[in-house]
């Protein structure tokens, strides 16, 4: 079970079609606060999030998993393309980072379901 937390609705409905037809079952939100309801009342195997999302950013949304001690795998994908950004997130346990600019669907999917497999 995968939740995509993403407000630019064209790439939240192709990772949903794209991880949907993988064989995953997808929630997804445009807002971090929906987000982090959804993971405080279901469980999730893997949370994909953007860093600059309304309301409750991504980085606020891995804080929580941080201090909740959820293990969960969090992607970033982010058109946050700074050092800082990419260390802040790391911190905050996230496992993979991408730039949405440099990253094509078929490579964060790839990464999905190795990390998928590695958990």
């Amino acid at each position: 079970k995968i939740l995509i937390i993403e407000d630019e609705k064209p790439l939240a409905h192709a990772l949903e079609l794209k991880l949907s037809h993988e064989g995953f079952l997808v929630t997804s939100t445009g807002s971090g606060e929906e987000g982090l309801q959804y993971l405080l009342k279901e469980s999730f195997d893997l949370v994909l999030t953007d860093l600059i999302i309304p309301g409750v950013d991504g980085f606020k949304v891995l804080e929580t998993i941080q201090e909740k001690k959820m293990k969960i795998p969090v992607i970033v994908i982010t058109n946050l393309n700074q050092e800082e950004d990419r260390k802040r997130a790391y911190d905050l346990g996230a496992s993979s980072f991408f730039v949405k600019s440099n990253s094509p669907i078929s490579e964060i999917v790839e990464n999905i379901k190795a990390t998928m497999l590695a958990s």
